[in-house]
């Protein structure tokens, strides 16, 4: 396995994991494009694949900011996905090590997400790696 930045080129392959991962939203193709390729741009933000005999097997995103809760910067996943084919192969430690490592070079006070309420299975692998529950997200539609 390999991990490398992600690409505007990868977005069919990556635009497939997103749908499937997130899976109580419609996706607007251009409109998630446009995002997927602003994200690629921005300074604060990350995004990467992961690459296994040259195939995307799965993908991360992420922002760094700061926060007073953490008097400091924060690293936030906002999204982590491993091909469905590919899960328990160690896809998801491997990108989760690389986001560690990044946020600390970053000088990141934490590593924090979001992970919707029926991925009981990703809850289980973020808990093994080592997060712990934190807060209850909310959010609202406008």
């Amino acid at each position: 396995m390999k991990i490398r930045e992600a690409k505007a080129e990868d977005f069919e392959i990556v635009f497939e994991l997103i749908k499937a991962l997130w899976s109580y939203n419609n996706y607007e193709y251009e409109n998630t494009y446009k995002t997927y390729c602003s994200i690629l741009g921005e300074k604060n933000s990350f995004a990467y694949v992961v690459e296994d005999n040259s195939e995307i097997v799965g993908f991360c995103h992420g922002d760094f900011f700061p926060t007073l809760w953490m008097c400091g910067k924060t690293c936030y996943l906002s999204g982590i996905i491993t091909r469905d084919d590919q899960r328990r192969k160690g896809v998801g430690t491997f990108m989760m090590d690389y986001v560690k490592t990044l946020a600390a070079e970053k000088q990141s006070k934490a590593i924090i997400l979001d992970s919707g309420l029926p991925r009981t299975g990703a809850h289980e692998f973020y808990q093994n790696y080592g997060f712990e529950k934190s807060c209850f997200g909310f959010e609202m539609m406008i």
